[in-house]
């Protein structure tokens, strides 16, 4: 049953949370971060892949949109594009791969 949450936090709920941690832990993704977390970036890339966004501005403008909705989904503060250009320069792409990986694998056991 769908008791008022969007499909896109139930499908983030099978994503394995502790293990997205771990990976962030291992290559310190979250040091000096204040606002705008690895597990948001995550996310805001998650949204935009499922819904076909091909820029940032595109995301900005589809997030944007669904302002009053982040919460739900799951993004805890408002994203601007300059806030997604940074993170996606200066984030360790180790994290997303090994993240990656754990996800493959647990497809896979399926």
């Amino acid at each position: 049953m769908n008791s008022g949450r969007t499909m896109f936090s139930q499908l983030m709920d099978f994503v394995p949370v502790h293990d997205f941690r771990q990976c962030v832990k291992r290559y310190n993704g979250n040091y000096k971060i204040k606002s705008f977390s690895c597990w948001d970036q995550f996310l805001c890339m998650a949204f935009a892949q499922l819904t076909y966004r091909e820029s940032l501005r595109d995301i900005q403008a589809c997030l944007r949109a669904a302002q009053t909705k982040l919460y739900h989904l799951g993004i805890r503060g408002k994203v601007s594009r300059n806030t997604l250009a940074n993170a996606n320069q200066v984030r360790d792409w180790r994290i997303y791969a090994d993240f990656a990986q754990i996800l493959i694998a647990c497809h896979c056991r399926c």
